[in-house]
């Protein structure tokens, strides 16, 4: 079964990044995104597994984020990911979705 991971971040160029790696294992599909209205309507028309919170998203938008997305999606895994290699990402993704 294929997990779908929502990123979200402020930073285009680390999204695409983000798109890639994501998108590079076939058990997970990727979807990155840089706004939060981007995010909300994502969640409200796909089954999304989790979502990783990136770069450059203040402490008052995660918590508003935080609030929205799981109020469409209770239950939803939400997580920072802060960057580093490919290795790092793969266990924060495993460990948050076991």
């Amino acid at each position: 079964m294929q997990t779908t991971i929502l990123y979200i971040g402020r930073d285009t160029e680390i999204t695409v990044v983000m798109n890639r790696l994501l998108n590079a294992r076939p058990e997970w599909k990727g979807i990155c995104v840089c706004t939060d209205e981007e995010a909300a309507e994502i969640c409200e028309t796909q089954q999304i597994n989790l979502v990783l919170l990136g770069n450059g998203i203040d402490a008052e938008c995660e918590k508003a984020l935080r609030t929205k997305l799981t109020e469409l999606r209770p239950g939803l895994k939400i997580i920072q990911h802060y960057g580093g290699g490919s290795g790092l990402l793969y266990g924060e993704i495993m460990t948050a979705i076991s």
